[in-house]
């Protein structure tokens, strides 16, 4: 059994945002729904959609979304504070990311904020799923953080911080609704 969870990051930032929480399914049933960016609108009221995009920021082709490492990350929109709705006073926020670790074989993922000076902004954002045992069966542990570095984090942290913080909790939330407790009743349209 895999317990690698999150590494150690490359630095503690001015704040984090940061979740944990166990699903009752299999690692792979939740990997996949991690990595169905396409439908996170159904059930993830914080990051509503992302795909795998050119430095220009133009989405690339459906046949062009493999998640992987070196490939730049368009994660729009955002809803902060997370919800299902459209937003009312303030437009949806975006991330233009670039994934520096896809690792499917030990369910880890991560990407860094591009198109900053680190002077200004750094981002470090870690995702990974960790097999445990609870109740004598095995569970999946969901963990995300994201590191906020640079000038522009201290703005962030005042102005979007607790809901940053709050759209984590709502992503872990929806995450651990989404796929089936029991992998052998589930159907196409639960995952």
């Amino acid at each position: 059994m895999s317990n690698q969870g999150l590494p150690p990051l490359a630095s503690e930032g001015v704040f984090t945002a940061s979740t944990s929480i166990t699903i009752d399914a299999p690692r792979n049933t939740v990997w996949n729904v991690l990595m169905d960016w396409g439908s996170y609108h159904e059930w993830n009221p914080f990051v509503r959609n992302q795909c795998i995009a050119d430095a220009s920021k133009k989405p690339l082709p459906a046949s062009q979304q493999t998640p992987r490492a070196g490939a730049h990350l368009l994660i729009h929109p955002v809803h902060i504070p997370p919800s299902f709705d459209p937003p009312e006073i303030f437009p949806a926020s975006s991330g233009f990311v670039i994934i520096t670790t896809m690792d499917s074989d030990n369910y880890r993922c991560a990407w860094n904020t591009v198109g900053y000076p680190s002077w200004l902004l750094t981002t470090e954002r870690w995702q990974t799923l960790v097999e445990v045992v609870e109740d004598g069966r095995k569970k999946t542990r969901y963990e995300s953080i994201e590191v906020f570095g640079g000038l522009l984090a201290y703005l962030i942290r005042i102005f979007a911080g607790s809901g940053l913080q709050a759209g984590f909790s709502a992503m872990a939330e929806g995450l651990k609704k989404r796929p089936p407790a029991n992998p052998d009743t589930a159907t196409e349209s639960t995952i």
